[in-house]
């Protein structure tokens, strides 16, 4: 498993051609796609993985579920990270469990854009209104 992970940066620098100022872009985890401040986790498929060799940025959590499913897992081909990768996504991605929590919040920010929607269409249609008022005046 070691040959199969290595650190990377948290962050990218992003150079804008003819800016001064930098950006610094925060990376997300592969599976549970939460943002990884501190040290993310690369994990890599072995050398004698069948190509596409895939690689994936994971979170502390994520990489300590995936390790304890290599543990777990008494197969040792090339393909046992790609399939301990897809067991441990399909318990902690955030959408393969929808909860009412998630479903609350996403109801929410749904009546919030139809909400802004209605009040611009409302305030777009006075303005109309309002002008045309003030031609036949």
């Amino acid at each position: 498993m070691k040959e199969a992970m290595r650190r990377a940066n948290t962050s990218q620098p992003l150079e804008k051609e003819g800016s001064r100022t930098r950006r610094m872009r925060v990376k997300h985890c592969s599976i549970c796609t939460q943002r990884i401040w501190f040290e993310p986790l690369t994990v890599l498929d072995p050398e004698d993985a069948p190509e596409p060799r895939r690689s994936w940025t994971l979170c502390k959590h994520c990489y300590n579920a995936l390790v304890t499913e290599l543990k777990r897992s008494k197969v040792h081909s090339p393909l046992r990270v790609r399939v301990a990768v897809g067991l441990v996504a399909a318990e902690r991605w955030p959408l393969a469990y929808p909860t009412r929590l998630h479903m609350y919040v996403n109801d929410r920010r749904w009546i919030a854009i139809l909400g802004f929607g209605f009040f611009i269409f409302m305030i777009v249609h006075l303005v109309f209104l309002v002008l045309i008022a003030g031609i036949i005046k």
